[in-house]
């Protein structure tokens, strides 16, 4: 059994999306982002950044104890080698795989989620952040066009490089991108759209997710994070 600490975030989607692909059992544990659940202190012991999704797997393979994973890339990777699924075992394919899962993870969902932010959720707009982001955010989608101008998904077969990507690529009207000006992401992206486990996956999350507008307490609670609020959360569970 694993338990998956969601909400309908792109990073979010990432794991539910695998494990309706894989068919394996699981129990989904809502952590509201907007209300602040997600520094809750038993989030926190298994989640120390604060940011879902997180899961644990209470049949591990190698262990007699519950195991904790955090960070979207990481739990991906945990249960491909879990179930031996949508990630090869070893060679070159094992690192194409990997290589593109860090530049989701360290490129893509960033950038995207900054070009979100100034967009629609930055109290004011502010010009040169805007541009920024817009143009990375461009440039990533070409980068990732050109690489399924020569293959049907982003490597060699479907893997879990291609569930890290779609959920942030499912936004991308957000990200004031035309996927008419990128016919290879376009195409790849119904693709993905039409797989029944990614349907399966967004009918399940829907059903969670009640609607509640961001709001300007929201916001703080998203937005306003420092050290001091780290700080505050350690001395509170010190305490």
């Amino acid at each position: 059994m694993i338990e998956l600490f969601f909400w309908p975030t792109p990073n979010g989607m990432k794991p539910l999306i695998f494990l309706h692909e894989v068919g394996l059992e699981y129990d989904l544990k809502a952590v509201d982002i907007n209300k602040g659940d997600q520094f809750a202190q038993e989030f926190l012991d298994i989640a120390p950044n604060g940011r879902i999704p997180a899961i644990i797997d209470h049949a591990p393979a190698a262990s007699e104890t519950a195991v904790s994973v955090f960070e979207s890339g990481a739990i991906l990777i945990y249960l491909a080698e879990k179930t031996g699924q949508l990630l090869p075992q070893s060679g070159k394919g094992r690192t194409e795989v990997l290589e593109w899962v860090m530049w989701q993870m360290a490129g893509l969902g960033p950038m995207l989620g900054q070009n979100h932010h100034f967009n629609v959720y930055a109290p004011q707009k502010v010009p040169y952040a805007i541009k920024r982001y817009n143009d990375e955010a461009s440039r990533l989608y070409a980068v990732l066009d050109l690489r399924l101008a020569e293959r049907e998904y982003i490597c060699s077969d479907y893997t879990i490089s291609d569930i890290v990507c779609y959920p942030w690529i499912a936004r991308h009207e957000r990200h004031q991108i035309n996927l008419d000006d990128f016919p290879s992401v376009k195409r790849w992206f119904a693709t993905m759209s039409g797989r029944p486990a990614v349907r399966d996956a967004y009918d399940r999350a829907e059903k969670m997710n009640v609607g509640a507008p961001v709001t300007d307490a929201s916001k703080s609670i998203l937005f306003g994070q420092t050290a001091e609020t780290v700080r505050g959360a350690v001395s509170e569970k010190r305490g």
